[in-house]
């Protein structure tokens, strides 16, 4: 008798809570046609519009962003594959002149150092210190000459216009370097040099480094920018940053351009389904 009263006693427990939840199972399969079937008002076309076409703009920045990355994994792949090229020396460069457009090609440069003509590109930082890029032109023969970015010099704490120590040696020298792009230009509001300055008017210390100025005051054409990769000498740092690609950027630009258009799909579907079905269901109870 204890054992049927338990029984009944559950039993009876359990008839309204399967009632309940067989009302709302009902509920649901009532009202999900209808919020499916319901006629739209213009609002609803016209948030549908405006969320398809968001999405889709989204979508396609995002493949955007993964093209560009493409693009420069391809480019990076290019430069290392020239940079693991044979390294080119003096006597091949002026065999075929038109190997000094090779970009980020080794060389091996024998010749002599023009100092008179070193200039210092100043706030040009290295490894968190501010200094100089220092640049001087080297003579591969009397017709022959290469603007060579030497390496770094850090600047005077109380004086910007006192150059550290630097030994420049004379006679013939050898660089190993690779060719490379101008320095980049920084930022100023000082006018731009004029170009009809003598050549003696023009300061060692500059901000950047025009090149048809610079090389009208040397007095020869230069052939190529060469980076000098030698060990650190001569009183000069050369711990120049390897060549990134900077993909990254670009992947984190397209995850995020992905995320914004999950996010508005959701919130279309959310608020132009979920709600409308569970304020339905609130007021049928």
């Amino acid at each position: 008798p204890t054992r049927r009263s338990s029984d009944l006693i559950m039993k009876n427990k359990a008839e309204p809570r399967l009632a309940r939840m067989a009302k709302k199972a009902k509920i649901t399969k009532n009202f999900m046609p209808s919020i499916i079937s319901v006629p739209r008002s213009r609002a609803f076309y016209a948030v549908t519009l405006a969320t398809l076409c968001g999405v889709a703009l989204t979508m396609r920045l995002g493949f955007w962003q993964l093209s560009r990355a493409a693009e420069k994994e391809q480019r990076q792949a290019q430069i290392v594959a020239q940079m693991n090229a044979p390294v080119l020396d003096t006597e091949a460069l002026l065999d075929a002149p038109s190997k000094f457009k090779s970009l980020h090609q080794r060389v091996i440069l024998n010749g002599r150092w023009l100092p008179e003509h070193t200039v210092y590109l100043e706030n040009r930082p290295m490894n968190g210190r501010t200094g100089f890029w220092v640049l001087t032109p080297l003579e591969l023969n009397a017709n022959t000459r290469v603007l060579v970015q030497r390496g770094w010099l850090p600047r005077h704490q109380l004086d910007r216009t006192l150059l550290p120590d630097m030994q420049t040696p004379e006679g013939v020298v050898q660089v190993q370097g690779r060719i490379a792009l101008p320095p980049s230009d920084l930022m100023t509001f000082r006018e731009r040099e004029d170009k009809s300055r003598n050549a003696s008017d023009l300061t060692q210390i500059r901000q950047n480094i025009e090149m048809d100025v610079y090389m009208s005051q040397v007095g020869s054409p230069l052939k190529a920018i060469v980076l000098q990769t030698d060990e650190s000498s001569e009183g000069l740092l050369r711990d120049w940053p390897q060549i990134a690609s900077g993909v990254e950027k670009n992947l984190a630009y397209a995850f995020q351009w992905f995320c914004l258009a999950a996010l508005q799909l959701l919130l279309y579907i959310w608020f132009q389904f979920i709600q409308p079905y569970r304020h339905a269901r609130r007021t049928s109870f």
